[in-house]
Order: structure tokens, then sequence, then C-alpha cells
């Protein structure tokens, strides 16, 4: 196993800092990454495709080196298909709102869609948004969500099938997710998808730089994903993988200049300048592209590996903690690094507040979680915290180690055995 895991060190001289909120944005990042942005910022600087020059061509050949090793990572088709967004939210908006049509018009039902009760609101809000858009005569887009299983939130790929329509156009599903570490089996739902000639959306907010992901093999025709997570990059940044020849299909959410085709009116129409208008976050690309170096250096399988050790450390470290507990997946089967976790009072009804025990977290112990709903309503009902605060969220990254999990399992041990 590698040692990719590496202690938190102590700030101040006061309490040790210990960052476990990775499924918001990973912490700390590469050296490699900062270096990168310097570069950029100290010897390029210029905006690509707004110059002949020097600095502006260099930008240029950040963006495709970029491209290109996300292109190898994810292993697509071909690296222009790689459109560069704002975040994952930014790149899930635009395959939505880029395919999804509804029956304004034509007097018709709009656009059937699936998702499932897991899904985030960058997938159930836009959803939501196009229902309620209803043209003259037409209805607006329609969605199903479909149930999971109710201790793993695993969903089962024949329910998926069946909740297929005449007029369903897009299956999206959350590969791993934000609150529970719940692994979609997303290569069985895209076999489906693709069988039934649906486009397959898979949102990798959580799972992308963490788990092994191939377009191809996994039939994935949209792949969202941010760059500031797993893999490593600055916030700010993203990217949406269009499956070749689907582009013709999509219409651009934004429209304006591209550095290309500068005479005509109209978007240019070929990849990437079709979704890419207004001048790019290279700054942030330029990181974003050794944070993906560094992911690709390291190897994907030995980072999904260090994640599943670091799993089974926490697991194994509250098991038999009375009053403590966790959602989601109870063993490493269909698991990633994200644990919700909730503590029972000893005296007296119900469990400890989620934001308390975030406070108590990091003023007695110095570690970082996130507390409430996670942006996931659908999730937080169907385990039956939505009313009660939701919960207090662990999630590692790749520069934790087995003894950071432990201790954060030894603060949940104190707090468990001392609340009343």
């Amino acid at each position: 196993m590698m040692n990719l895991g590496q202690n938190t060190e102590s700030r101040g001289g006061g309490v040790r800092r210990l960052y476990v909120d990775n499924a918001a944005t990973s912490f700390p990042k590469p050296p490699e990454v900062l270096k990168a942005m310097v570069d950029y910022a100290t010897h390029i600087g210029a905006s690509a495709g707004r110059g002949a020059y020097a600095e502006a061509r260099a930008s240029a050949e950040v963006l495709k080196n970029c491209r290109e090793k996300l292109n190898t990572l994810f292993n697509g088709e071909n690296p222009n298909h790689f459109i560069f967004t704002m975040n994952c939210t930014d790149a899930l908006n635009l395959a939505i709102k880029g395919i999804l049509r509804d029956g304004k018009g034509g007097g018709r039902n709009g656009d059937h869609c699936v998702t499932t009760w897991m899904d985030h609101n960058s997938v159930l809000r836009p959803y939501h948004a196009l229902a309620q858009s209803r043209g003259e005569g037409g209805g607006g887009v329609q969605y199903t969500h479909i149930a999971v299983d109710p201790v793993t939130c695993v969903v089962d790929p024949a329910d998926v099938k069946k909740a297929i329509r005449p007029n369903t156009k897009l299956i999206a599903v959350v590969h791993g997710s934000n609150v529970t570490g719940t692994v979609q089996p997303i290569r069985e739902i895209g076999k489906i998808a693709r069988e039934a000639q649906i486009l397959f959306l898979v949102d990798a907010a959580q799972s992308a730089g963490h788990i092994p992901i191939d377009v191809q093999a996994d039939y994935i025709d949209l792949l969202a994903f941010p760059g500031h997570k797993g893999l490593l990059g600055p916030l700010g940044t993203g990217a949406l993988y269009i499956r070749p020849g689907l582009e013709k299909q999509m219409t651009p959410l934004r429209h304006g200049g591209t550095g290309s085709l500068s005479e005509q009116d109209i978007q240019p129409d070929f990849m990437p300048d079709k979704f890419e208008s207004g001048s790019h976050n290279a700054i942030g690309i330029a990181g974003l592209a050794a944070g993906v170096e560094w992911v690709l250096q390291k190897t994907i399988h030995a980072l999904y590996q260090h994640d599943q050790m670091l799993c089974c450390t926490f697991m194994e470290s509250i098991d038999g903690i009375d009053g403590l507990r966790f959602l989601g997946p109870q063993g490493i089967k269909n698991r990633m690094g994200v644990f919700s976790v909730r503590i029972k009072k000893r005296k007296g009804e119900g469990e400890i507040d989620p934001l308390q025990l975030a406070h108590r977290l990091e003023n007695e112990f110095g570690i970082l979680t996130r507390p409430g709903l996670h942006c996931a309503p659908l999730a937080h009902r169907h385990l039956g915290t939505l009313d009660t605060g939701g919960t207090t969220r662990l999630s590692f990254g790749a520069f934790l180690s087995a003894l950071d999990v432990r201790y954060a399992a030894d603060a949940l041990a104190t707090i468990a055995l001392s609340y009343e």
C-alpha cells in the first residue's frame, strides 16, 4: 500500500487542525498545484485565443495539456470534448439544460428524465426548474426519482429500467453520494441506458479522482465533475465530458466570444468552442492540470485502495461505540470515504444536534467537518434526518492517514461517551 496520507500539523502552537471535509473541497493540495498556478501568473498571464503572441499561445497550451490529461484519466474519445466549467454544478446545468426540452410550441409533454433519491440539488434543481417551464399547449419536462435500498442507499438498476418511458431522454445518477458515501453501479445503469438509446449523465462530484471511471466502458454519455475535489485542483474549476457526436444535440447555455470565427454573429458549432464562451480561468486550469497529473502519477487505483483503507480503519475504530452510528453502507462494499454520523444522547431522548457536534469536534479536537443537509434533501428525507438537522459529515482525501482517521474516531468516541 502506498503511504499517501500525511498528518496535519498544528497551527500557531494550538490544537491541531485536521481537515475532514474533502467532499466540499480537497485540502491540502499537492505542492505541484500551487507551483503551476504561480508559474502561470508569473510567466504567462495571457488569455488563450486572445492574441498571436507567445504568451497567448502558451495559455492555449495550458488548456490543451489539461484536456489531454483528463482524456487519459477518464479514457475519453477526444480531449476536445472536455468542456471547462466553473464547477460541477455548472457542468451539470450545461448537460441537463443543454439536452432536455419542454413541450413549448409543440402541444406535447416535455422530455422525461430520471434521477435517484440520493442525488444532489445540482441535479434536482435544474430538473425542477425545467419541470416548471411550460410552453403554450405543452407541458414542462417530467422527472422520476428512483427509490434506493433503505440501508445501503444503492439504487437497483432494474428499477431504473422500469422507470423508462417512451419520452425518456436522460438518466442522471450521482456516482458517489456526498451524504452516505454510497457508490452506485454506474456501469450496469449505463448499459441499460445505452441499450434503450437514452442518454446517461453521471455526476462524479465525489468520485472523480477517488474511484476509477472509464467513460467508454461505463457507457457514459455525459460526465460532470469538479476540479477542486478529488482531482486536487483549485476552486472555480470543473468540466463536462460530452461523448463525440452528442454535442450536435446540445444547446449552449452561453453565447459570446471564443476567439474563433469572430466575423460571424452565431456561436461556433465545433468543439470545444461551442460551449466555452469568454476568457477561461486559465490560472485555475493550470492548477487543475497539475492536480490531474498528480493523480495520474499516483494512479487512480492506488488512490482508490487508499480510500478503501481509510474507510475500513474508520469503521473498525468506531465499531461498538454506544450511541454512535453512521449512515449508508455498513461495510466496504458500495462505499467510499464519506461518512455521515449521528450520536444518541446518553440521557434523555434524541440525538446530538449535528451543528453542535461539529462545533465540539472543532473546538475540542480541531477536527473540521460539515454539518447539515449537504444540499441533498431527498437523501436526508430517505434517511429520516431531514427534520432533525441532517448529519455531521466526515469525508476523506488522499492526504489523510490511518492515524488521522483513528484520531477522528477517538474524538467521536469521547463525545459519544460523555454527552449527557
